[in-house]
């Protein structure tokens, strides 16, 4: 049972797009009509695309495409007309680009050889599109950046064994992040917890700090007056300077099996965490401390009594409220879907037994897939759950889905589904 559920875990954090950052100080906009990343444009797992479905169609939201993908745990990015995502095709793990509006292919490059895990098999991290580079991490760690527009290779390392680090029990699962000229994944190498490549050169910029990779993916977040770069290995949260990759702060929040596997969130300059087997969640604000911070406690929420247990989903910010899968036990079967008060921590409602799955927002509502294969609209409110409407749509699944321009795209072991969720 800890097998099926920990594989369920890897699909949290594991993905990545490119947050197009003109600087590390001063990130450019990015477009709002895209989802070129892990958890969106500002991977946070909101869109702020508006127009779309106000109420569910008789027969749920209109199929525009479906495809044969493969096995694999990798989200899917959208930009500039493409969908990309990692797969496990004729024993290889395989990039693949396919037309955002039609689902043909557009090319497919072969990036590393399978990847067998007993927590589930194929590439774990979702892509990062920046301009027209595509960067991937594989599940045995080769970090590669490839061209969008044909998919050739321009670099690739294989930055667990070049740096002397293990790979992680249920795979490598950090979803780059871009940041400028740089590309940051955690590592978990000696004195290379998380590091950062040019991602022309493809050459290492920076390295630092220590501690084994956990599954969670980086964010740059804007904490305490200053960008940060916030990262989790499998015992502590770091904060770390985007330029030079030098700590400002870190807070230990050990897990059991290294599972900090959600990505950390900013609210209100200050930043909020969560894990499950059994852990739960803290919010931490930031004090200036010299050129670094301390991290100081807010409120935490931890143990069997917690309010709100991220296994390896991403809570959802939206207007002082977090939303998001509490699981209950060690990777018990139990799952809510529950509302949290985010400056306070005080819960304000749940639905019980959801069951585990996925989520993101927009335009006032959440879309959540469930590992049965649902796809469900949630009324984005803290007033109480009012589901909109539930139709299935794929087999079992862990992704979140991805928006963009009033397409919602999904993904399994088997098969990419578009479907239009805008009102006509």
């Amino acid at each position: 049972m800890r097998g099926l559920l920990i594989a369920s875990l890897l699909i949290c954090g594991f993905s990545l797009a490119a947050c197009r950052a003109g600087n590390a100080q001063e990130p450019k906009a990015k477009s709002t009509a895209e989802w070129p990343q892990f958890l969106g444009p500002q991977r946070n797992g909101i869109s702020t695309e508006t127009g779309l479905l106000k109420a569910w169609p008789t027969d749920g939201p209109k199929e525009v495409w479906r495809v044969a993908g493969g096995p694999g745990m990798s989200g899917l990015a959208i930009s500039q007309g493409h969908v990309v995502t990692l797969i496990h095709r004729e024993g290889k793990q395989t990039v693949i680009a396919l037309d955002a509006l039609t689902g043909k292919s557009k090319w497919s490059t072969v990036v590393a050889p399978e990847y067998h895990n007993g927590m589930g098999n194929g590439p774990r991290a979702t892509p990062a599109i920046a301009g027209n580079q595509v960067f991937i991490f594989t599940g045995e760690g080769i970090l590669a950046a490839l061209n969008l527009s044909d998919g050739k290779p321009a670099w690739s390392h294989n930055i667990v064994k070049d740096l002397e680090g293990e790979i992680a029990e249920y795979g490598m699962a950090s979803s780059p992040l871009v940041v400028g000229q740089q590309v940051i994944v955690t590592a978990g190498a000696p004195n290379a917890a998380v590091v950062a490549y040019d991602t022309k050169t493809g050459k290492l910029a920076w390295k630092t700090e220590d501690g084994a990779a956990g599954y969670s993916s980086p964010a740059l977040l804007e904490l305490g007056g200053r960008q940060q770069i916030v990262a989790s290995t499998g015992a502590t949260i770091l904060g770390l300077a985007p330029e030079t990759g030098s700590l400002l702060w870190q807070y230990p929040f050990e897990t059991n099996y290294n599972c900090n596997i959600a990505t950390p969130l900013a609210v209100k300059g200050q930043v909020f965490i969560s894990a499950g087997e059994n852990h739960g969640s803290v919010l931490l604000a930031l004090k200036p401390k010299g050129e670094q911070f301390d991290a100081k406690e807010v409120w935490s929420s931890l143990g069997t009594k917690s309010v709100l247990r991220n296994e390896w989903q991403t809570s959802i910010l939206h207007d002082g409220h977090l939303y998001g899968f509490d699981n209950v036990g060690a990777a018990g079967p139990v799952t809510h879907l529950t509302c949290i008060n985010a400056e306070t921590g005080a819960r304000v409602w749940q639905k019980l037994r959801f069951g585990k799955g996925n989520l993101i927002a927009a335009d006032g509502k959440i879309f959540a897939t469930t590992m049965n294969g649902e796809l469900v609209m949630i009324k984005l409110t803290p007033a109480a759950y009012e589901e909109l409407g539930r139709s299935t749509i794929l087999g079992t699944t862990r992704q979140a889905p991805a928006l963009a321009n009033g397409m919602l795209y999904l993904r399994d072991d088997k098969e990419i589904v578009c479907l239009n969720v805008r009102q006509e």
